[in-house]
């Protein structure tokens, strides 16, 4: 029986609190007025799902409550004739189904047509062919009723009925392809096509033909049936597939979006044409862009992703990369992430030029948009799109940076930050902007606000600018940015000075002078009772001193020693080249002089101190060696920085190709479909089996074509052999829930009854239904599953006990404790990439760590940190060259994702301890960071295991 067939059972929660009422009080109840019947028949129905048998009840359901025609009552009743033993011990029927048989004839001819339904319903469930068959008459009548309601439960009925006992009905597929032909309801179409399909799909098909035509006018359920039927017929019958591809061109016009959804999906699978991919990923785009639902739109975005790995359909997509960039009006941030991937994963030389148009509007937008919190990341994201098409294709690069340099003003530091970033890669990378980009950094500079990104800001004009002209005017903006000099004096003065004219100020005005800056708000006495007159004069740079950040002014002495030194190499006069190093001089001694006065909020540290006097001393010297340190090596050492990053991006890139190459040998033979044998091509998998497996948890046929995930590696041994009952369990992990299949093995020459397996958990895991007793013969076995949901990713524990009843024995029952299976947390988590800054980022907001001290026999560093890195499904985010070589210690960072969107950090920091000699183990501590306590703690316990394990 396939997936597709399997049949849904009612299930009711039970309450555990409460204690089972006895059968004598049930008895009365089932006598009593509606209310309470409703109530002890729910109590009945309870007690039979826990396991009891209550056969003293039988007669007085079928006396007091069967006749009654309460709707609540008749919904209940199907719910007991379903669950209720039918049969004796020896199997045969029990004489009082004779009266409910003819309970549910009555039923049939209802005139109430919900009851009839319900009734049939109910039939679909039952799997007693002497009940059914005096009710088969009523059910073929129902296939003329009036209401659509019964007439499409009746087909259901009598699908059931043919695929278990087809000696009832043998000409179920003839009645069904008449009452098809005339019906007109569609979900009564839907369900007898549904039925054609699996029980006679040559009728089905037959049917088809008649009404191909029409196929756009039906309604959208049975368009999705009719969409399931070609794929079958052309995935078993390719030869078909002229027949039908054209309804399924048809249907990508439906105006269903899941018929829409699954015709692509069909095409796709059924056609590697061109227009075919064309036509699906045309139809998918429409879904994104048309579909309101934020998780709609990720699933169909990933669909146009699997089409992308194909090599032969890249081609295709990149035509549409256009079309792909109109899904990013959508706001949800994550749905245009995911675009933005693909389309720079698309993006080639045909069409990188309007790739880069867009990106541009969508950059301006942003800047015009109301501040939401995810702009900002938007930005971010644009910004970090177009870095990365001006590094594929330099000729964009002169069209991006005047756009994105206007950006380095911007209040959100994290995308001034990338734009920094980016600028600082081209100027190295593309001599022939430079000129474009150190005039627009000019521009640009007295208006940046974050004190991070004028730092990058002065190193790359101190590292750039070559001219003369350009020295020049770096100079007058270091002078604009930093007012009036010296600094500590011409404070004093306006502290003084200023004083009295400040009182005939209106205080109205002045208020309107605040800086957004926020700064010198607070200085002394005096100053805090003035309006911020001051702020509005005061320059960036002399801002950022008074507030006490003087790691820029160790940058800007760098600069200035940079480009003072290379002023001296172009200018000859000598006159000239003294002015300019003393200017330089002047304003690295002013700020020496601020640091240590006590105007600004914090005093200037004593590295900050070193470096100013540094390059104070180096430009009183002006030796060779210094001029080569300044000038060369810092700009060899971001050459070597970004060669090495292009190169471990090439890397990457590279293994992604390989992946998706089909590499095919000389030898191969070649599969042509036309002359490919049925059974040939039934070994094809069927993709709407698959779907359907994966969505119940029924992943196996993957595992058995992987000899290394074999299912032997997964069983756990519950109770030991010489228990009276064995047990051991399969764990099959599937995502979001993990299902125990539990083999049970009676080793005595009893029988056991009522043998059920009680389960319980501990931390995040839920179980999904109590298993239901069995009765096991002497030395029988039988297997019970049971499922479990998982909610996030901890370590959980599943604990319990077999218990059972020895037939004939008059002791209390018996109890087997079985072994914990232990849920391992590597199931949920997967290696993931970030950046250095969101790994920061996150670093500083998580607020759970575990520290782990590492205690292992490995003795290499490079072997225990990839030993780490196996065991914990980790990625190390620090690249390889910085890795490589041999200094006795080292530091990586690792990160994974979990299924659940979890992040999990971690930072190793190992030394080899050489004074101990050449054998002795690796030493040093691992740092875990997570949002939940769960996560740090579960990752701590799965690194302490595995080093213990190591043997080398």
């Amino acid at each position: 029986m396939t997936a597709a067939e399997n049949v849904c059972y009612t299930l009711i929660n039970v309450p555990m609190d409460s204690e089972p009422p006895s059968e004598i009080s049930l008895k009365n109840d089932l006598k009593g007025d509606v209310k309470l019947k409703t109530e002890a028949l729910k109590k009945v129905i309870i007690m039979i799902l826990n396991g009891e048998k209550l056969p003293g009840l039988l007669m007085t359901i079928i006396r007091f409550v069967l006749p009654l025609q309460d709707h609540t009552i008749k919904k209940l009743l199907l719910v007991f004739w379903e669950i209720v033993p039918k049969t004796t011990p020896d199997g045969r029927l029990l004489q009082e189904m004779i009266l409910v048989c003819d309970a549910y004839r009555k039923d049939l001819q209802h005139p109430n047509e919900f009851i009839r339904g319900s009734t049939l319903r109910f039939l679909c469930k039952l799997k007693e062919a002497e009940l059914l068959e005096p009710l088969m008459p009523a059910i073929r009548a129902c296939l003329e009723h009036r209401h659509s309601y019964v007439r499409r439960n009746a087909v259901l009925a009598i699908y059931t009925i043919y695929r278990n006992f087809e000696h009832l009905i043998p000409d179920a597929p003839e009645l069904i392809h008449d009452f098809l032909v005339n019906e007109k309801d569609a979900s009564c179409k839907r369900n007898a096509f549904m039925m054609l399909i699996h029980a006679d799909q040559d009728r089905a098909l037959d049917y088809l033909s008649t009404c191909i035509d029409q196929v756009q006018t039906f309604g959208d359920i049975l368009q999705l049936v009719i969409v399931e039927l070609i794929y079958k017929v052309c995935h078993a019958n390719p030869s078909e597939r002229a027949r039908f591809i054209r309804c399924i061109y048809n249907l990508l016009q439906s105006s269903s979006p899941a018929v829409k959804y699954e015709a692509a999906g069909t095409l796709v699978t059924l056609s590697s044409a061109p227009t075919a991919i064309k036509a699906a990923a045309q139809c998918y785009i429409d879904l994104i862009i048309k579909e309101s639902d934020n998780n709609v739109k990720l699933i169909v975005l990933d669909r146009l992703i699997e089409l992308k790995e194909h090599p032969s359909h890249e081609r295709v997509l990149q035509d549409l990369v256009m079309d792909i960039l109109r899904v990013l009006s959508t706001p949800d941030l994550e749905v245009r992430k995911k675009t933005l991937q693909l389309s720079l994963d698309l993006v080639s030389s045909r069409n990188v030029e309007e790739l880069v148009i867009v990106l541009k509007k969508e950059v301006i937008k942003t800047n015009n948009v109301t501040e939401h919190e995810d702009t900002d990341k938007y930005r971010q994201l644009l910004v970090r799109t177009l870095h990365s098409c001006s590094v594929r294709f330099p000729d964009m690069a002169a069209n991006v940076i005047p756009v994105l340099m206007e950006f380095l003003s911007d209040n959100n530091e994290a995308a001034a930050a990338d734009v920094l970033e980016f600028v600082r890669e081209a100027i190295q990378r593309f001599d022939n902007l430079r000129p474009l980009i150190v005039e627009k950094m000019l521009e640009v500079f007295h208006a940046i606000k974050s004190v991070k990104i004028y730092r990058g800001a002065l190193w790359i004009l101190g590292e750039y600018c070559s001219t003369k002209e350009d020295i020049q005017s770096v100079m007058t903006e270091v002078r604009r940015s930093l007012g009036e000099i010296p600094i500590v004096e011409s404070e004093i003065k306006k502290e003084a000075g200023e004083l009295k004219p400040e009182e005939e100020v209106p205080v109205g005005p002045a208020q309107k002078l605040v800086t957004e800056m926020g700064t010198y708000a607070t200085q002394s006495a005096l100053s805090s009772s003035r309006p911020a007159k001051k702020e509005e004069d005061r320059p960036p740079l002399r801002g950022f001193l008074l507030d006490g950040d003087f790691f820029v002014a160790a940058s800007l002495a760098t600069t200035l020693t940079k480009i003072a030194l290379r002023y001296v190499s172009l200018v000859q006069e000598k006159k000239k080249q003294n002015s300019f190093i003393a200017e330089a001089m002047l304003l690295m001694a002013t700020i020496l002089h601020l640091g240590k006065s006590s105007l600004p909020k914090k005093p200037i540290t004593d590295d900050d101190v070193d470096r100013i006097s540094l390059c104070l001393k180096v430009l009183s010297e002006c030796s060779p060696l210094m001029n080569d340190i300044f000038n060369k090596e810092c700009r060899q050492s971001l050459s070597h920085m970004l060669s090495a990053k292009l190169e471990e991006e090439k890397l990457s890139q590279k293994k992604e190709s390989e992946k998706r190459n089909v590499t095919v040998q000389p030898d191969d033979p070649i599969s042509f479909m036309q002359l490919t044998a049925k059974n040939e091509m039934s070994s094809k998998e069927d993709q709407f089996q698959l779907s359907l497996l994966a969505a119940m948890g029924n992943t196996q046929r993957k595992e058995a074509a992987d000899p290394l995930a074999s299912k032997l590696n997964k069983v756990t041994q519950l109770t030991g052999f010489s228990d009276p009952v064995y047990a051991e369990a399969y764990v099959h992990v599937n995502q979001y829930d993990i299902v125990l299949d539990v083999l049970v093995v009676n080793q005595t020459s009893d029988t056991l009854q009522n043998c059920t397996l009680e389960l319980a958990t501990l931390g995040d895991l839920k179980l999904v239904e109590k298993p239901s007793p069995l009765t096991l013969a002497p030395h029988d076995f039988a297997n019970i599953k049971a499922n479990v949901k998982v909610a996030s990713t901890e370590n959980g524990i599943i604990f319990g006990n077999i218990v059972y009843d020895v037939s004939g024995a008059a002791s209390d029952r018996n109890c087997v404790v079985l072994s914990d299976i232990h849920i391992d947390i590597m199931d949920y988590i997967q290696p993931a990439s970030c950046t250095d800054a969101e790994f920061r980022q996150m670093w500083a907001e998580f607020e759970w760590e575990n520290k782990v001290t590492v205690n292992t026999n490995i003795i290499d560093l490079n072997e225990y940190l990839q030993h780490i890195l196996k065991s914990t499904n980790m990625k190390c985010l620090t690249p390889e060259k910085a890795l490589s070589g041999y200094c006795g210690f080292m530091a990586a960072n690792l990160y994974a994702r979990s299924i659940f969107g979890e992040d999990a950090l971690a930072n190793v920091s190992i030394e080899k301890p050489i004074h101990l000699g050449p054998e002795a183990p690796v030493t040093g501590h691992i740092r875990i960071r997570a949002k939940s306590q769960g996560m740090a703690l579960s990752l701590g316990d799965k690194i302490n295991l595995s080093q213990k394990k190591t043997s080398l």
